[in-house]
């Protein structure tokens, strides 16, 4: 993985067509970035920016959309007095207009070994929906930061404006799952979470792309989430192997994270019972983030980039 300073030094202005080829090209087509411009990431909860934008704060400022009246204080600037109602009520009131700022959002990548697994393949689907969903916020002025969960993500380059986008796609880049059977390597999601909050980050919008698959469980991460009091999307991503298993005979299955091992005879009644327990696995999930405010959104990893984003996550109220 690169030095944190190589991503964050400026080089020369480069072309969003330029960036968008090579090893870019991989995660966003030409044609797919073109779709994403028009759309623009949701927020359920208003977040006070750092900087001007294009989101409604909570805050009074200056822009076209008007918000409110207020006394005239001695000291206003003049120029925001209604004279209209002035010549109506012979008293001076100021207008109040609504400030617009930037957006923080954040996209974790689940770089665990479980990910690494499928046609195609999880981890690479997961770049692909960090990566479109931070060209939205880039190309909405939002403040945009995609990382891994766990040490990797202290290098994540936080990056504002289309100018961005090779910065980010770059740190992508250099994302590689973790080792198969080697727990150490394993970031869980607690640890990535908690180490991910611990940074001290903003409050604004967290997008979690994960398969949810930890045997410690994905509650107490999404607690901290909730905690800092993010707006908080999970994007739970599932290779197809994984929801109709091409499996029949005898077979020893090793779990890729800490090397457990099962021998099992796979035939139908086997199949029925992975299928029923792998609906009460989503529908718990479902029901965990409902409960608590949090978007749940069960991405198929074949299924096309460009349909998730203008179809899934649309219809779920993610992007608009």
């Amino acid at each position: 993985m690169p030095d944190a300073s190589d991503l964050t030094t400026d080089p020369s202005p480069v072309p969003i067509a330029e960036a968008a080829s090579g090893q870019a090209d991989a995660l966003l087509s030409p044609a797919l970035l073109h779709r994403l411009e028009r759309l623009e990431l949701v927020s359920r909860k208003i977040f006070r920016g750092r900087m001007k934008g294009e989101r409604i704060s909570r805050r009074k400022g200056q822009s076209v959309e008007f918000a409110d009246f207020r006394n005239y204080v001695p000291g206003d600037d003049l120029r925001l007095i209604d004279w209209n109602l002035y010549a109506r009520l012979d008293q001076l009131f100021l207008k109040l207009f609504q400030e617009e700022e930037d957006l923080h959002f954040y996209a974790l990548i689940d770089t665990s070994a479980s990910m690494n697994f499928g046609t195609p393949n999880k981890l690479h689907v997961a770049k692909q929906l960090a990566a479109s969903l931070g060209y939205i916020g880039l190309c909405r002025g939002d403040r945009v930061c995609v990382q891994e969960l766990g040490p990797g993500g202290k290098s994540a380059p936080v990056v504002r404006s289309r100018a961005g986008l090779w910065k980010m796609l770059q740190y992508l880049s250099t994302l590689e799952p973790a080792p198969s059977q080697n727990p150490a390597a394993n970031t869980s999601l607690h640890d990535g979470v908690k180490e991910f909050v611990l940074r001290g980050v903003s409050r604004g919008v967290v997008v979690l792309i994960t398969d949810l698959m930890d045997k410690a469980g994905y509650e107490s991460a999404l607690r901290m989430l909730i905690g800092r009091q993010m707006d908080v999307f999970v994007l739970q991503v599932l290779s197809q192997e994984e929801m109709d298993p091409p499996l029949r005979g005898d077979r020893r299955l090793i779990d890729v994270e800490d090397g457990d091992a099962a021998e099992i005879t796979v035939n139908q009644y086997v199949i029925d019972r992975y299928h029923e327990t792998l609906q009460s696995f989503l529908h718990d999930a479902r029901q965990y983030c409902a409960k608590r405010s949090i978007m749940h959104v069960l991405v198929p990893s074949d299924t096309p980039v460009e349909t998730v984003m203008t179809k899934y996550l649309r219809s779920r109220g993610v992007v608009r």
